[in-house]
């Protein structure tokens, strides 16, 4: 394994907008339909996310704050996966960049802290956000906590159901955790007038946040996942993933991560893009693995969409299913989200990386055989990263390659036992979203 000092951990977050070769397409006004500015912003988040957010500045400087909060975990481990390569019998070289050592168990520590401190220095009682699987919540509810902060979480009902655990560790932090729909807010209450067991979807659950947000003075919202400056505070997981293959004398031919919003993926692909994008390694794969139940950058539409269900988020363009698309229950909560970051999108639209679909009981199939070379009991979402990072090293085996192979590893399943549970014990089904449905939801797409 290859460790950084804490002297060696990344002080600048990477924007990739000052090195895209084509600009992002502009966010729209919901209303309007005209691109939007600061003030339309405001109402939401904190005035210096927002400036990320479109920021063309190459690197930004990690407050000092911040970094004191990272040191408490970072920098994290690059393991060499060698017992997974013996088990394979393949020549590939299988590294993996382990997030799950955070006190919350991800990568998504890394922007709930910023969030939090950005929020606290401009004043904010309140956080309201939205969590699939819970990682996000979980980590936005011990960001909170750290700044003194208010937090409110509208779980995934599904997720909400399967994952209590993760419901917990939010309460255990100070937040206040509710299922969604749920009956705290008009989205909520009307969806489950119309469908009283709904299991609920990220888009909704974001629906249900923006509400509370904007209905109080003391509260902003808080994303995730998808927006540029969320994908920006990942990046310190590339930064230093660079610096360790430097250590290990290696350098990527693939690198995969799975996309639900695509941060983690994001923040280990976007400091290696630069090599793509200056030429220096027009070779490199760069892989994003996402679930065949909810297909939107195999089967979506890159089009403008709302984030939410409602309509009340701006438009982005991004690969989607359509605002209303509601997935079905796959035990990969943080997954199921019905769009994916413009970043990535756009990134994909260039040509830049690619896009693959699994099916769950091959998750499954992966995350077992990882637990029992390599030790570790991976989350179903992280687990389709390695699900498509062994196929891979099994290619390599065929045409006798010796590849190497980066895996985005972005936390760790102890709460997501349920689930392992089920695929032991031959209950979990594979399920492959209906085009007809697909078609459907992408009906809805706003006329842009």
């Amino acid at each position: 394994m290859w460790f950084l000092d804490q002297k060696d951990m990344p002080e600048k977050w990477y924007n990739i907008q000052a090195d895209l070769p084509e600009p992002l397409p502009p966010v729209l006004h919901p209303g309007t339909g005209k691109p939007v500015g600061p003030e339309d912003l405001a109402p939401l988040f904190a005035m210096e996310l927002i400036k990320q957010e479109v920021s063309q500045e190459r690197w930004i400087e990690i407050p000092e704050e911040i970094q004191d909060i990272y040191r408490t975990w970072r920098p994290t481990a690059l393991y060499r996966a060698y017992n997974l390569e013996k088990a394979l019998d393949t020549p590939a070289k299988i590294y993996y960049k382990y997030e799950g050592s955070s006190q919350a168990g991800s990568h998504k520590l890394n922007t709930a802290v910023a969030q939090a401190y950005y929020n606290k220095k401009e004043g904010i009682k309140r956080i309201a956000t939205e969590t699939g699987a819970g990682q996000w919540g979980s980590a936005l509810a011990m960001g909170c906590s750290f700044f003194d902060i208010e937090c409110k979480v509208y779980m995934v009902r599904v997720s909400h159901d399967q994952k209590p655990y993760r419901r917990i560790m939010m309460e255990t932090w100070g937040a206040n955790c509710v299922a969604s729909p749920s009956n705290d807010t008009k989205t909520g209450r009307e969806m489950l007038k119309k469908w009283p067991d709904c299991p609920g979807s990220l888009g909704l659950a974001i629906s249900e946040a923006v509400e509370d947000a904007a209905s109080r003075d003391d509260t902003h919202y808080s994303l995730g996942s998808v927006l540029n400056h969320v994908l920006l505070h990942q990046t310190i997981i590339g930064e230093e993933t660079i610096k360790q293959m430097e250590m290990a004398g290696a350098y990527p031919d693939i690198i995969v991560g799975c996309v639900g919003g695509g941060s983690n993926f994001a923040g280990q692909a976007l400091p290696w893009m630069r090599d793509k994008i200056s030429g220096k390694s027009t070779g490199m794969r760069i892989i994003s693995v996402e679930p065949e139940s909810c297909p939107k950058m195999t089967r979506g539409k890159y089009a403008y969409d709302f984030g939410d269900v409602a309509g009340m988020t701006p438009l982005l363009k991004m690969h989607t299913l359509g605002h209303t698309f509601i997935p079905p229950s796959i035990h990969a909560g943080g997954l199921r989200y019905h769009g994916m970051a413009p970043i990535v999108s756009h990134l994909n639209k260039l040509g830049l990386i690619e896009a693959q679909a699994v099916h769950q009981s091959g998750v499954f199939e992966a995350a077992i055989m990882f637990a029992r070379t390599e030790g570790i009991i991976s989350a179903p979402e992280t687990s389709h990263a390695i699900r498509v990072g062994i196929d891979e090293a099994i290619k390599c085996k065929e045409s006798g390659e010796a590849k190497t192979i980066l895996i985005a590893h972005s936390g760790h399943g102890h709460f997501d036992l349920g689930s392992y549970a089920k695929y032991l014990g031959g209950e979990i089904m594979d399920f492959s979203y209906p085009e007809e449905e697909v078609n459907r939801a992408l009906q809805e797409l706003p006329e842009i």
